[in-house]
């Protein structure tokens, strides 16, 4: 039988800002110019600001928040934009005005598709901040964020600041226990990519990189399969591939790959 751990009685509002920042990576090659284009008008099409804000808005359910308000935009000539303000309490109407200046909750979505001007690679990147207060938790929406892009590479960053106050007044700097994002990552998931950390403890700063253990190449080819190829042109463009997510994952240009 276990016990429940008694939850810890605060004086006033759980102030504690929780914000988990998302940076996403998917990579493709396309063959040809006018496939380079298909491919950047695909992407605008699959990661719109209607579709962003709708995973936005099933993130905001999944952590049990409020939406008060959604700002979103769509770019020329590629990319989008959506901003959502949420609450940990319910919006009354009345209270419109006051919530609005007091909360200071948001979930945010980037997009960055673009291209290599020489090597045929495509490079799509999305940025997501869940900024939370009070006891509702960002970590809760992190496998269905992860889900939802399936991501070559992931920088992931998760930071606990501020500070609440027990009744005793007594300052706590964190209200839960984490010694890893990874705690926080479905097994599945965790056996598809290669992952390090680097955490500051002292600092309730964690930091998780991952990167995908093994690919298809027919998933990474805009408009063709693989046994179009040549068996070197294969060979290739895994190099080409492979290349541009080591160099995402460890953050700098590397050696040609032989």
């Amino acid at each position: 039988m276990t016990t429940k751990k008694k939850k810890i009685k605060l004086y006033g509002f759980n102030n504690l800002t929780k914000t988990l920042s998302f940076n996403m990576y998917d990579i493709c090659y396309a063959v040809s110019d006018e496939s380079r284009r298909q491919y950047i008008e695909y992407i605008d099409e699959q990661y719109n600001a209607e579709r962003l804000t709708k995973i936005l808005k099933n993130v905001s359910s999944i952590i049990g928040a409020n939406i008060l308000n959604i700002a979103s935009q769509d770019y020329d000539p590629q990319g989008a934009s959506v901003t959502i303000l949420i609450s940990e309490e319910p919006l009354h109407t009345e209270d419109t005005d006051i919530v609005c200046h007091l909360d200071k909750s948001h979930l945010t979505v980037h997009t960055y598709p673009e291209s290599h001007p020489q090597k045929g690679i495509m490079t799509f990147r999305a940025d997501i901040d869940v900024s939370t207060c009070g006891q509702i938790s960002p970590l809760n929406a992190l496998n269905y964020l992860l889900d939802s892009f399936e991501s070559d590479i992931v920088t992931l960053d998760y930071r606990v600041r501020g500070f609440t106050r027990d009744i005793s007044g007594k300052k706590l700097f964190i209200d839960h226990r984490i010694n890893s994002i990874q705690n926080y990552i479905s097994q599945a998931t965790r056996n598809s990519y290669d992952m390090i950390d680097v955490n500051v403890y002292q600092e309730n700063t964690f930091h998780t990189k991952m990167i995908l253990k093994e690919f298809d190449l027919n998933n990474y080819l805009f408009n063709m399969t693989a046994n179009q190829l040549t068996q070197h042109q294969q060979t290739l463009i895994r190099r080409l591939v492979r290349q541009e997510m080591l160099e995402i994952f460890n953050g700098r240009n590397m050696p040609i790959m032989r």
